[in-house]
């Protein structure tokens, strides 16, 4: 009589977790881009949705060439790599980042074609992709339409200058990073203007290690700027390092 009242409850409790996996799996914006940013983005692997992946952003983006993007994922806890996409953008992938002794959140902006959700896929240990997002409104025209100093000739003047600044953690502990690298980010898709854009960036600790690494796509925002936080104190020797899809190299000191 035990046996046959314990059979029921793991078929019960099995059905259960079943039915949480599926609903998990469901998109939220139930957006027909989502299978291709799937495929393209996070090549098919397991993917959960999920709200401890918090993504923020305007309702409506006033200016669709610098579209202002927060997320955070230290909820999850390990996470080795973060992918940023948006479902109706002409070239969907963004950036892609990896936290490796920074916390996994950042803030940047990024042009936006049209009204899409935005997407934000942190991938844990265990190979599963774990994503959030948020609904942005626009106007539209922000991937094809040149830059400010595309349009005035002013980018060849500062291109890959790096300009950076350190916040204080309370207490000594951790701090902000942010840095601005001066680059016109052509999407490819104006008439004329041939993608140009930063492929890479690194963030060096004092002893050449890498604290982060990206990898940025032509939406990134003109002239961007990236903000994260580190997990121990500042310390001094920072360096930052990329290229272009030109091969122009970036290299500068992060000052204190």
């Amino acid at each position: 009589m035990r046996r046959a009242a314990v059979l029921p409850l793991a078929a019960c409790l099995a059905l259960a977790v079943a039915g949480a996996r599926a609903s998990d799996s469901r998109d939220p914006f139930q957006s027909p881009q989502w299978t291709l940013v799937h495929r393209e983005a996070l090549k098919l692997a397991p993917v959960v949705f999920d709200s401890r992946v918090k993504v923020t952003g305007p309702a409506f983006a006033e200016d669709p060439m610098r579209v202002p993007i927060a997320f955070d994922a230290s909820a999850l806890g390990e996470v080795d790599r973060i992918v940023v996409a948006v479902d109706r953008n002409p070239i969907r992938t963004v950036l892609e980042f990896e936290p490796l002794k920074v916390r996994p959140s950042l803030s940047f902006r990024f042009k936006l074609e049209q009204a899409s959700p935005v997407r934000v896929a942190a991938r844990t240990r265990d190979g599963v992709w774990h994503v959030g997002g948020t609904m942005v409104d626009a106007s539209g025209g922000g991937c094809t339409v040149p830059g400010a100093t595309r349009r005035d000739g002013s980018w060849s003047t500062t291109l890959n200058r790096v300009e950076s600044r350190v916040f204080p953690g309370l207490g000594g502990s951790g701090g902000r990073v942010r840095l601005r690298v001066m680059h016109p980010m052509d999407t490819g898709l104006v008439a004329g203007i041939p993608a140009f854009h930063i492929e890479s960036l690194t963030l060096s600790d004092g002893a050449r290690q890498p604290m982060l690494r990206l990898t940025l796509h032509e939406p990134v925002a003109e002239n961007p700027i990236f903000s994260f936080d580190l997990r121990e104190a500042i310390e001094r020797g920072m360096t930052v390092a990329g290229r272009d899809n030109n091969g122009n190299r970036i290299a500068a000191q992060v000052t204190p």
